[in-house]
């Protein structure tokens, strides 16, 4: 089976970010304007709406309007927007509004404002409903409904996703649609990252629900703006750290109209934006520039492999060999659950290894015994496999005097008469003469410790070929 979940990502490693000018840190605000498009019989839903509202226990109410619950709403568009909207264009820093569609088109004035002020305004999808029960064919359609309408409220199509209640299919979805300059529907990484789907790459651009407002609402959560400014802070500092260090990140805040829009908790995020602006190297951007400068500075590289996708022919005759002659070994890990995380040398090598570890002791006895004497019969008649051959030759073992190899020779015989098996050791590791000295005192290993000693080195041998193969 084949594992869909990256659990693996940039790894240790991630990318350099080179934000413009040098930043270390990318503050992303976004303002998700919900209010309007959310579930209500008015909008032919077949109940109320009852997530992120300051009712305490709020349930949908099947086939009734809940007046408190729009009210809240209410208040977002009447009075938390406009709050929201003085601080960022008094302090002239850019937003990303995610904007459903069927609230966009409720709220001329509010759009208006966005457009006055430069924001970009992405997709939030066509209503603020849940989708994880749509079909696909349904969730397509919401999707083109989404961007019709979208388009005809803003003028042009949205260039930036993020559908929120999402399913396991939206991303799918979205990138068939296509023409997007990224898609922000995962939390996994500070950082963006490109996708393939069909062939095609897609930039995820990942959004966060930690430092997302909505956490006034539910629990565990902020309980006052204070409490949430220092959330915001400590993240920011973290990150800023990292930028100064060398890797710089992405910080993404998520707010609501009718949430951080309340003027206690509207103090918190206030508090924040001040204290970021007393920073150098921080940039503002939008998302839409985030992805405009990844596409420039990390366009898409096709990997020359991803060892997961391989059929079981392709993957065996690659790999069949990297434990001696032994391709059972990468027959059973093509079986086992492979995903993207084993498309690295570290990941590769741990689900050849687990089939090692995993096979009976008579079958890792024949993997020992499938390695060729060092610098023995079949090195002299040019018979090694191309891996032993050159890893001999990084040792000097093809170059020896006449002396050196009577030497291994009788090392060579005392060993296997002694272990019923071949003298195994990671040659790229060592020199020739550290190869004798560890040859000669591994002699004085019990059968058991020096079974344990060789099965490790024939592990190690492995990811040292991977290594050459995968980087």
């Amino acid at each position: 089976m084949r594992y869909p979940r990256d659990m693996h990502g940039y790894g240790s490693n991630p990318p350099n970010a080179n934000w413009p000018g040098g930043a270390h840190i990318a503050v992303q605000f976004v303002l998700n304007y919900e209010e309007g498009g959310e579930n209500n019989i008015l909008h032919g839903d077949a109940a109320s709406e009852a997530f992120l509202v300051d009712v305490l226990g709020a349930a949908p109410w099947p086939g009734q309007r809940h007046a408190n619950v729009e009210s809240m709403y209410e208040y977002g568009a009447r009075a938390g927007f406009w709050r929201l909207h003085r601080l960022f264009t008094e302090t002239q820093v850019p937003v990303t509004v995610y904007g459903v569609a069927t609230a966009l088109m409720r709220a001329p004035a509010q759009l208006a404002a966005m457009q006055d002020a430069g924001w970009e305004i992405a997709s939030h999808g066509l209503k603020w409903v849940q989708h994880k029960d749509m079909t696909p064919e349904q969730e397509r359609e919401q999707i083109a409904e989404a961007i019709r309408l979208h388009t005809i409220a803003t003028g042009e199509r949205p260039r930036g996703w993020y559908t929120g209640r999402s399913s396991l299919n939206t991303i799918d979805l979205v990138c068939e649609i296509g023409n997007f300059a990224y898609i922000s529907d995962t939390y996994d990484d500070d950082l963006p990252y490109w996708r393939v789907f069909e062939g095609r790459p897609h930039l995820i651009i990942p959004y966060s629900l930690s430092t997302n407002d909505m956490r006034f609402v539910t629990g565990p959560g902020f309980d006052t703006g204070e409490e949430y400014f220092q959330f915001l802070k400590d993240t920011f500092d973290c990150l800023y750290a990292e930028g100064q260090a060398g890797s710089p990140k992405m910080m993404s805040l998520g707010l609501h109209c009718r949430l951080v829009g309340q003027p206690g908790r509207f103090q918190g995020l206030r508090k924040f934006v001040e204290y970021i602006r007393s920073f150098d190297g921080v940039w503002t951007p939008t998302r839409l520039q985030i992805a405009e400068h990844w596409a420039g500075e990390h366009p898409y590289v096709a990997p020359e492999v991803r060892p997961h996708t391989l059929d079981k022919a392709e993957f065996v005759h690659r790999y069949g060999s990297i434990f001696e002659h032994s391709p059972w070994i990468a027959e059973r890990a093509w079986e086992s659950e492979l995903g993207p995380a084993h498309d690295t040398a570290i990941g590769l090598h741990f689900a050849l290894r687990t089939q090692f570890r995993m096979a009976t002791p008579e079958e890792r006895l024949s993997v020992l015994r499938a390695h060729p004497d060092l610098a023995g019969k079949l090195a002299a008649a040019k018979r090694l496999t191309e891996a032993s051959s050159a890893e001999q030759a990084s040792a000097g073992l093809d170059a020896l005097t006449d002396a050196e190899r009577d030497r291994f020779n009788r090392l060579n015989t005392a060993y296997v008469e002694k272990f019923g098996f071949p003298f195994i050791i990671a040659v790229r590791d060592n020199t020739k003469a550290s190869i004798l000295q560890a040859f000669e005192s591994r002699l004085s290993n019990s059968a058991e410790a020096e079974l344990a000693t060789a099965s490790t080195q024939v592990e190690r041998i492995a990811l040292l070929r991977l290594q050459a193969l995968l980087g």
